[in-house]
């Protein structure tokens, strides 16, 4: 007799998450300085070396001009003209070793933000990857932390030296003289303001320049993906054309930032140059007139000869900081979205009950209701049972909630309204993420294997596996017959996306690598569907032997699949409209709409 479920009742679902797509907030230059954290002992050394480095830059100057001091009144000049070669010197080996340091601690800096950005990736709730084009992930990951590179402790120490560089020589050329200074900070101070001015859109111009270049990785990672039907469609210039768009979208931003960087170093040229010819010219007539003396023009035109590269080079710095606060705004926005476990509620321990119980079904749904979005119920009230050590097909058209099943028994999403129990046990309220996991397998119908050797795929959830455990493995999943025909058995490569294999192969070796961790309940996505008649058959095989260790509940379409199962669920409009064996059922599958695929 047909278990026939009782009508629907209302239930309030719970929408999908409205959590803006980027989670970051606006960053400035003390985020740049907190990710510094964990290497700040090393960059203070280095700071310390540079300041080392810019004292030392300071006193040469006041020592050439004593040298030149001592030389015009015929006193010994040979000491201080040693002391400043030796001061020379140590400037350039202590300024050297501290370059090294800030070069090292930002490679450092920039690997442990790339291994978090990765780890955070792979941690994401699933919505998440529905979210985000992968493409432009990997341009954050990659081009956005490259960026980040030089703005991180290289320019924050380079600005911090140099601002006491240009501190310090202020200082002495005040001391030298108050009125050749003015001069000196009116000219450069004029044209230092308007440069700023240019400063302020070179950040948005390289954020935006960014995000066209992550949105053509993303398209050129989707034509990759789909190269043979994109060649077959003779949609090569499509393709190219829609890439090529952002390619010069990318273009165009970076060109604006460029302009904006190609006006900063000439016109602190033109500061400099300028401060130093009127220096010139005007010390020169006030050393004529008696007014100074010789040494001290020397020591001050010396001094802002030293400071002048400095102070360029903060507005450099000043250029590039833009360029790292717009890449770092960029991975910040998904550095900062929680991960599964951080949304994921844990269990309350007083809950748990640590021990499965034994005459519980192996997988049980209570009432469940779901929906990705709101107003838009996938599953309603959805309940049935699955015995352990059955084999249990899920059977309905497409978009009746079979795969949403499998998504929440793998805990991809928690159910909003009932509950699900594993083994007598709440999924949701009574195991963590991780405990629901262990105990299940899945076979996805795409049947994903990656880059690789067979070996490899086989034992993805177990990489110390014995040999004994992957030809238990292997014969169950019937790739006898393609390890003994590859050239190097199951150390040979399979190839991008599994590109040297076929379809039913992929298939197969899916199924070998959910079976490899004798999970206690397998789900299998359709399993039959790249398989031909001999395989179908190999595979039927395998599953009367793979319920007497684990429990099997399968997305089935083909009637074969269905036949073969224990028990089928039918699944309608998101609510299960009978459960029963095969001939329980067979009547009402036939007279409703088409099973779908």
């Amino acid at each position: 007799m047909l278990n026939m479920i009782r009508p629907n009742r209302a239930a309030d679902l719970d929408g999908a998450d409205d959590e803006p797509e980027d989670a970051g907030g606006k960053v400035d230059w003390r985020h740049l300085v907190r990710i510094t954290r964990g290497h700040r002992a090393v960059i203070a050394v280095a700071m310390a070396l540079a300041l080392l480095g810019g004292v030392m830059g300071l006193v040469q100057p006041l020592l050439a001009a004593r040298t030149i001091e001592a030389f015009s009144a015929q006193q010994p000049y040979l000491a201080v003209l040693g002391l400043l070669a030796v001061v020379f010197v140590a400037e350039a080996v202590i300024t050297g070793f501290g370059h090294y340091l800030l070069e090292r601690t930002g490679e450092g800096i920039v690997l442990g933000l790339r291994l978090r950005i990765v780890d955070r990736l792979l941690r994401w709730p699933m919505r998440r990857y529905q979210q985000h084009r992968i493409g432009d992930l990997l341009t954050r990951t990659t081009s956005d932390t490259t960026l980040l590179r030089d703005s991180l402790a290289y320019d924050l120490v380079e600005a911090s030296v140099g601002v006491f560089i240009v501190i310090g020589g202020i200082a002495m050329m005040l001391w030298l003289d108050a009125t050749m200074f003015l001069i000196v900070i009116a000219i450069v101070g004029a044209i230092g303001g308007l440069t700023m001015l240019l400063l302020a859109g070179i950040r948005r111009a390289i954020h935006d320049a960014q995000d066209s270049l992550g949105g053509m990785s993303a398209e050129l990672e989707r034509a990759l993906s789909a190269i043979r039907t994109v060649r077959v469609m003779r949609a090569e210039d499509r393709e190219r054309d829609r890439i090529g768009d952002l390619a010069r979208q990318a273009y165009a931003h970076n060109l604006q930032a460029a302009k904006r960087n190609a006006v900063i170093n000439p016109a602190m040229t033109l500061a400099v140059h300028g401060a130093m010819i009127t220096v010139l010219v005007v010390g020169g007539l006030r050393v004529a007139s008696g007014a100074a003396q010789l040494p001290e023009l020397i020591g001050f035109l010396l001094y802002v000869t030293y400071i002048a590269t400095p102070l360029s080079n903060l507005f450099d710095v000043f250029a590039t900081l833009q360029q790292g606060l717009a890449a770092l705004q960029r991975v910040e926005d998904i550095a900062q979205l929680p991960t599964e476990a951080e949304e994921v509620a844990r269990p309350a321990v007083q809950a748990r009950s640590s021990n499965a119980d034994p005459e519980a079904p192996a997988i049980e749904f209570r009432g469940v209701g779901f929906a990705y979005e709101p107003g838009r119920p996938v599953l309603r009230d959805v309940s049935f049972r699955v015995a352990r050590n059955s084999h249990v097909a899920l059977v309905g058209p497409s978009g009746a909630g079979k795969s949403t099943i499998f998504a929440l028994i793998a805990r991809f999403y928690d159910p909003q309204t009932g509950k699900i129990l594993l083994d007598g046990r709440d999924c949701a309220r009574e195991m963590t993420v991780d405990e629901c996991r262990a105990a299940i397998s899945i076979v996805e119908q795409s049947a994903p294997v990656m880059h690789g050797s067979l070996r490899d795929n086989i034992t993805y959830a177990k990489p110390d596996a014995t040999a004994a455990e992957v030809d238990r493995a292997v014969r169950l999943a019937s790739l006898e017959d393609l390890v003994a025909r590859l050239p190097q058995g199951l150390d040979t490569p399979v190839g991008e996306h599994g590109s040297a294999l076929s379809g039913g192969e992929q298939q197969r070796v899916a199924i070998a690598r959910a079976l490899l961790p004798r999970p206690h309940l397998l789900l299998l996505d359709e399993p039959t569907s790249h398989l031909d008649a001999a395989n179908e058959a190999a595979l039927t095989r395998t599953i009367e032997h793979i319920t007497s260790e684990c429990t099997l509940l399968v997305i089935a379409h083909r009637p074969s699949t269905i036949q073969a199962a224990d028990d089928v669920v039918v699944l309608g409009d998101g609510r299960v409209q009978a459960t029963g064996s095969y001939p329980e059922v067979k009547a009402l599958l036939s007279s409703d709409a088409p099973i779908g695929t």
